[in-house]
């Protein structure tokens, strides 16, 4: 099952990515852990260990030639290029990483797709092809989970790295904002064929405000999966870089994990919803197509029409496992 935890920045994504994956090894599930946010540095240290993986995105051979590495043919020669094939092949293990690009404890791994180290680096668009291309070929073993800690905000969502997800959850704190952009999660997720299995509520301090957007989120059509009391012990845990305690919400995540492992892994509206989303992909290429010059190129409009025809091929291949797992 691989879960996206999503939502405004500073909402607290991964802070319940790092609590979930705890739960979830309580239960005796292996885990693995897919940084896809660009900006955080310290989740690593959320989940108790000592060192960070170094970045696929280096495995890639850097931001220019992400896409030639998720298109390589197996290496012949060095070992450099033999390490790099791995992201070309079909169904990619953890296990198949070098070593320098995992990290982890007893059942838990960690994967980096790529950060932004320095000014001018550059947009994180690259890190987002990564990010679905990783994911499209993630293989897990039955009783594996992948929970993958997005970017904050929804652009991840137009470069389609829902479409290799199980389940999208967002995370909402107080705010009109934050209420807004899951309603605006939804209807993405949606859109994309992946499956919005609902909201997480994340530090209310009164029951009053939690059963304010618990109102709100019920207005937008969305289901509540759970909710988080703040908890002073995240912030100073965070504040120390230190991994989250111990015996700290452990009921309230318990909750939100049942609610998440609960969700049916196939439905009809799915199966309709990954459907919509080939149909939509292909009349965006159609007309894309029709717009591109005729005697001249436009560097912009083939990169974008390479990224809706990798969004198309995914969105097939989802819409064909998921009509063949109906079928078993």
């Amino acid at each position: 099952m691989k879960i996206s935890i999503c939502g405004k920045g500073g909402t607290g994504k991964s802070t319940l990515v790092a609590a979930l994956a705890n739960e979830f090894l309580r239960r005796g599930s292996e885990v693995i852990i897919i940084d896809s946010d660009e900006s955080n540095s310290g989740l690593y240290r959320m989940l108790g260990l000592d060192r960070r993986p170094s970045p696929l995105m280096e495995l890639a051979g850097g931001r220019k030639n992400v896409r030639q590495a998720l298109r390589s043919e197996p290496a012949e020669n060095t070992q450099e290029k033999k390490e790099t094939s791995v992201l070309a092949q079909d169904r990619i293990r953890v296990e198949d990483l070098p070593e320098e690009y995992v990290c982890g404890r007893e059942g838990l791994r960690l994967v980096v797709v790529g950060k932004i180290h320095q000014a001018l680096e550059g947009c994180a668009c690259p890190i987002g092809v990564l990010s679905r291309g990783f994911l499209k070929r993630l293989a897990l073993a039955e009783g594996k989970i992948a929970i993958v800690d997005m970017e904050a905000g929804i652009e991840h969502f137009g470069r389609g790295i829902e479409t290799s997800i199980d389940c999208v959850v967002a995370v909402v704190e107080p705010s009109l904002e934050s209420v807004n952009l899951a309603e605006k999660v939804n209807s993405l997720a949606n859109a994309s064929g992946a499956l919005f299995a609902g909201a997480v509520i994340n530090k209310t301090t009164s029951r009053t405000m939690a059963g304010k957007i618990e109102t709100a989120l019920r207005d937008c059509g969305i289901k509540l999966l759970g909710i988080m009391r703040f908890h002073p012990e995240f912030l100073d845990t965070a504040l120390e870089g230190q991994p989250l305690p111990s015996g700290v919400a452990e009921d309230e995540i318990r909750t939100i994990a049942d609610a998440i492992v609960s969700i049916p892994p196939l439905t009809e509206s799915r199966i309709h919803r990954t459907e919509e989303s080939v149909m939509t992909l292909e009349e965006k290429i159609t007309d894309l197509k029709a717009r591109m010059p005729a005697h001249s190129v436009n560097p912009s409009m083939v990169q974008e029409l390479e990224e809706l025809e990798e969004r198309l091929k995914t969105a097939r291949e989802q819409s064909k496992r998921l009509l063949a797992d109906k079928e078993v």
